[in-house]
């Protein structure tokens, strides 16, 4: 099997127990933003989209920059939000129950179709070895997705507990769908939630801000981040080696073969609603 439980959470044997326990234990500072989904929900559609926003649609030239300010926590574990930079935005998929919050911290929540979300993740497990799938059916995996048997356990359980809080003043409650209707508007909101006057007003000022985020983000050029993301070696030989050993070295232990190896198949796969239907 290449599932475990961790404290209750069920997921691939390859994540780290450090950082997924200190992730869980770490306290939320002031002005902490953290962009949570269930896999396969648009979690690097929304983390460029935030990255955009925060940086005012101007990416620096340093392409290491992303990966400290949007750290995958479960992965790199808390140390990565105390010493991430800022502004930026932390990634996790945890459910409410198991989240560090707090009232001073900002969340956005990303829910997606769960036929969709079944789809892409089944096609996200059988593309990475460490899920031991690489010949599985879709059969196979749609009954392991319905009894919650798959990474951050049952889908339902994980939406319900964040639906729940939609309503809270700091959870920014999204779907999927909605953000692909009407990227723009969606963009503005957020950057209102993030701060109106020094996010959503710039971008309404600036309308070539927002352009830039918009096309920074569309598909095409998501699509165009998949050799990065599907070549951990490559990506990561750009980071500083103090940065790499404080921030990738549990990945890089943990994950041994996706590290050396590349992934098969598209990270971004298709970014489309309906696909299920195919």
């Amino acid at each position: 099997d290449a599932f475990t439980d961790i404290d209750g959470l069920h997921v691939c044997k390859n994540f780290p127990e450090d950082a997924l326990r200190s992730t869980m234990a770490y306290k939320p500072q002031p002005g902490d933003l953290f962009i949570v989904t269930y896999p396969k929900c648009g979690t690097s559609w929304m983390q460029q989209i935030v990255y955009n926003i925060l940086m005012n649609g101007n990416l620096p030239e340093d392409k290491t920059d992303a990966i400290l300010r949007l750290p995958f926590l479960e992965i790199q574990g808390a140390d990565a939000a105390t010493h991430g930079l800022k502004p930026g935005a932390y990634k996790t998929h945890l459910p409410f129950h198991k989240h560090p919050y707090s009232p001073d911290a900002k969340y956005i929540y990303v829910a997606r179709n769960p036929y969709d979300c079944c789809v892409s993740f089944y096609h996200h497990t059988r593309n990475f070895q460490m899920y031991h799938f690489e010949n599985g059916t879709f059969d196979e995996f749609l009954d392991k997705f319905v009894a919650g048997k798959v990474d951050f356990g049952d889908y339902f359980d994980h939406l319900l507990s964040w639906y729940e809080h939609r309503n809270d003043p700091n959870v920014f409650f999204i779907t999927y769908e909605e953000l692909k209707k009407d990227t723009a508007g969606w963009v503005l909101k957020l950057a209102d939630f993030f701060g109106k006057e020094e996010y959503g007003n710039k971008l309404r000022k600036h309308p070539e801000r927002l352009e830039r985020v918009l096309s920074a983000t569309s598909l095409e050029s998501m699509k165009a981040i998949n050799s990065k993301l599907m070549n951990w070696t490559q990506t990561m030989q750009a980071v500083p080696e103090d940065v790499r050993e404080r921030y990738v070295k549990s990945a890089k232990e943990n994950f041994g073969d996706i590290w050396e190896k590349k992934g098969k198949g598209q990270f971004v796969r298709k970014g489309v609603v309906g696909d299920w239907k195919n």
